[in-house]
């Protein structure tokens, strides 16, 4: 955990190095309200597909909101958009593209999602042990697939405070595959259109990512947002997380969903943004 100057006065910002899966280092972005008298309610954020964790101050809604907040770094990505990502993929797999979704795709245990999964995973044990957090109110926020990361959360972290999911990668994968072409799922079935027969395999090895399964084992209050008319990521994966949600754990947790008609990918935008952080305060008193 080093200091960084980020060229802001009204935030505090520390380069955050955890271990992730295997071991491996895992690089985030630590950022609070500068001198913040007292530890903080916190959102550890999942970026978005092809992305890194970018650059300090071009994330710092739930700072400015109050929360101390941990943006983690997407292993073996970044070069996508954004402003890159500073974290190897140290392992090999293979296949090895066309992107991240069909890295190790006929094995689960070789799987870029196994990795990038436990690493969101440690995230929050990384969040809960930084100076001015108070560890039993962490929340896990994340957009398409920072979404199915922070689904995934939701259900292998058993005392998570609260998930905040918008537009998901990785609910509902099979349906998805069936209903776009558009990436990331298209990547997938771009490989599975040259590599005829290996869909059994690569159907297995997402079957052990595959966000409702998360969904079902998840107590943690819930907040969903989609756009109806997603082709990125179907809507209907999303409604299928929701209506699961839970089932498993024998708990009613307070859950809602808030559908955009008319929009795509981008869901309910800043709307939502403003929706995501009246809820979470509701939650968590940030």
């Amino acid at each position: 955990m080093r200091p960084f100057d980020s060229g802001l006065r009204l935030v505090e910002t520390w380069d955050v190095t955890f271990r992730g899966f295997a071991g491996d280092p895992v690089r985030a972005w630590y950022t609070r309200p500068a001198e913040a008298p007292r530890p903080l309610p916190a959102v550890v954020e999942y970026a978005g597909y092809g992305r890194g964790r970018g650059l300090p101050h071009e994330r710092l809604t739930w700072a400015a909101a109050g929360y101390a907040h941990l943006l983690m770094d997407n292993r073996g990505q970044g070069d996508q958009y954004g402003c890159g990502g500073d974290t190897p993929d140290p392992h090999a797999t293979a296949p090895s593209g066309p992107g991240p979704a069909v890295r190790g795709l006929l094995d689960p245990r070789d799987y870029h999602y196994r990795r990038l999964i436990t690493d969101a995973v440690r995230a929050v044990a990384a969040l809960r042990a930084l100076p001015g957090v108070d560890g039993s109110r962490v929340a896990a926020v994340g957009n398409s697939q920072g979404g199915g990361l922070a689904l995934a959360v939701a259900g292998l972290v058993p005392d998570l405070a609260a998930v905040l999911v918008s537009a998901p990668f990785l609910c509902g994968i099979r349906r998805a595959l069936e209903l776009t072409d558009a990436a990331p799922y298209g990547e997938i079935t771009a490989y599975l259109a040259v590599h005829r027969g290996a869909e059994a395999a690569a159907y297995r090895t997402l079957s052990y990512v595959e966000g409702v399964s998360f969904a079902r084992r998840a107590t943690a209050p819930a907040h969903f947002g989609i756009g109806l008319r997603d082709t990125v990521c179907p809507p209907s994966g999303a409604y299928a997380a929701y209506n699961r949600y839970a089932e498993l754990t024998g708990h009613d947790p307070l859950k809602e969903i808030h559908p955009y008609p008319f929009n795509q990918h981008e869901g309910g935008d800043a709307v939502h943004v403003r929706r995501q952080l009246t809820w979470l305060d509701g939650i968590l008193g940030g």
